[in-house]
């Protein structure tokens, strides 16, 4: 069995982690791997996760199962942290929500959901979008398509011709993938008159909406970076949702997120409710506890709760001012090239918008890790490193 097997390539991504970590050059930058770092270069634990960690370890008192949807506390709050707390949708509980092993897992839970209640349906992803997206919706049986997103002349989405798309190749109930905010890997978002746009279009083409927001907080706040969704949310009878915890929270390994279906009432959502926990069943059995623990007990917590705010709008203000500096660095060069739309976008990404013989030079020579399609990872930027990195992307320009 086992000698028709074929070696699958290396993770693009993950397997820049793996270069940058043997090459000796003092002056290495990592801004490939797209975790949250500190101006030591290092993920720290946020002290509200430490907090209810401490507390946790005093108070916990069992290791039993969680069940196939994880903490019911849990997926109350993140349903509110994510469409707010006085959304019609909860209040009216059309709304059915699963624990889930990070926001991969909610993404494959929310894919094998839909292909039960939609068996071969096509689901339309953004060109571009978070790699993985093709393998998990495709390893989740659905028929892979693209709409156009971003255009990399004028450094912004390409709303008209992502609209044209949608509105002339889509049918009725194909799955329509959206970024909730802070675009992976562009930093370009949707306005909210563009998500009132799309939001008509899949009202008037009867598509499915499917929302990742994986960086919640980590673009303009909490609530800003998901008004387009709630927007959303407000007026379609059917949509799906998958969450993250692992960036606003910094839980990457503790595998954390949420996966949630909104119905057309409170019915269908109780039905949509008991096929997820059958997926999850087959799946994994029941989520991991310890992440969704912590978040939980930061969420319930008011103190803890402010002061996690307050860290991640530091961390929040940190990468938008790294942007900044950025530019202006690039600029002290003698750069004459404009990077201010680099500015202009939202959260941790961004492509230079150099080429691939440009990358290989920047990680070859300069030894500046980033993706092959440019984009890089602004938090892997710090003060000790963010004049070099410019001096290097001039040298290649």
């Amino acid at each position: 069995m086992f000698e028709s097997l074929r070696a699958v390539p290396a993770d693009p991504i993950l397997n820049l982690s793996v270069l940058y970590r043997q090459d000796t050059n003092p002056n290495k930058v990592d801004l490939g791997v797209g975790v949250y770092k500190d101006e030591t270069g290092h993920t720290a634990i946020m002290e509200a996760v430490a907090r209810a960690e401490e507390r946790l370890l005093a108070e916990e008192d069992t290791k039993a199962y969680v069940g196939m949807a994880g903490s019911k506390r849990f997926c109350e709050l993140l349903a509110q942290v994510t469409l707010g707390a006085d959304h019609a949708v909860l209040a009216d509980q059309r709304i059915a929500v699963a624990q889930t092993p990070g926001g991969s897992g909610a993404l494959r839970v929310l894919g094998e959901f839909i292909n039960v209640a939609s068996p071969n349906a096509t689901v339309w992803l953004g060109n571009p979008t978070w790699a993985n997206h093709h393998a998990v919706m495709q390893s989740a049986g659905f028929t892979v398509k693209e709409y156009p997103y971003y255009n990399r002349g004028t450094r912004a989405v390409d709303f008209d011709a992502m609209l044209n798309a949608l509105q002339n190749q889509t049918q009725a109930g194909d799955v329509v993938l959206l970024h909730g905010c802070c675009h992976n890997p562009s930093g370009a978002d949707l306005s909210l008159d563009q998500w009132q746009a799309i939001t008509d279009l899949v009202l008037a083409k009867g598509l499915i909406p499917y929302v990742d927001i994986a960086y919640q907080g980590l673009g303009e706040g909490m609530d800003e970076d998901a008004a387009g969704l709630r927007l959303m949310a407000n007026a379609v009878p059917e949509m799906v949702i998958a969450s993250s915890c692992s960036k606003n929270f910094g839980l990457y390994r503790e595998r954390t997120g949420t996966a949630m279906i909104i119905a057309a009432n409170a019915q269908q959502a109780s039905l949509a409710q008991g096929q997820m926990n059958s997926v999850i069943r087959a799946n994994y059995s029941m989520p991991p506890s310890h992440g969704a623990l912590v978040v939980e007990t930061i969420l319930a917590d008011p103190k803890l709760k402010q002061m996690w705010r307050d860290e991640l709008k530091t961390m929040r203000k940190r990468i938008k001012d790294l942007r900044s500096q950025l530019v202006d660095a690039i600029k002290a060069e003698g750069v004459t090239q404009d990077f201010s739309f680099i500015e202009r976008q939202k959260g941790m990404f961004s492509f230079l918008g150099v080429s691939a013989e440009q990358v290989d030079t920047l990680v070859n020579e300069h030894s500046v890790y980033l993706v092959g399609s440019s984009r890089i990872n602004l938090a892997g930027l710090n003060q000790r490193n963010i004049a070099y990195v410019a001096k290097s992307i001039a040298a290649v320009l």
